[in-house]
């Protein structure tokens, strides 16, 4: 079990952890840290305690708005996921361009006066 030194408010502690975990011990105690060096700051030398306490309870006041930040975003979602899907909206969008009638009424031109033609040279 790998002995981690980590600094929290400007004092040194050796703290035991798990092989691998290492980098999760000092992410959490540079989160302590991140808490602590403002307190020491402000209100000078704090026995070790009571520095430690106060970061502590703060980090946990951060902690619990999150957890209830998630609470309602995870309700808001269960409400959203149970809706039913919006119906689609059906939107007419014209698909023959003004040419094609133009290109169309040429053909059907062509065609009945080929028709006429046919209609000529084979009476019935």
């Amino acid at each position: 079990m790998p002995d981690v030194t980590v600094t929290i408010g400007g004092r040194e502690f050796q703290v035991a952890c798990q092989a691998g975990e290492e980098h999760f011990l000092r992410a959490a105690a540079g989160m302590m840290n991140a808490e602590a060096e403002p307190l020491v700051q402000q209100m000078g030398r704090l026995p070790e305690a009571r520095m430690l306490l106060m970061a502590g309870l703060m980090l946990a006041d951060k902690t619990a708005a999150l957890e209830d930040e998630l609470r309602q975003v995870k309700s808001k979602l269960s409400e959203l996921e149970g809706r039913p899907a919006p119906q689609a909206e059906k939107v007419e969008v014209p698909v023959i361009p003004p040419q094609v009638r133009e290109t169309l009424a040429e053909i059907a031109a062509r065609a009945e006066a080929l028709a006429e033609r046919v209609s000529e040279k084979n009476p019935s």
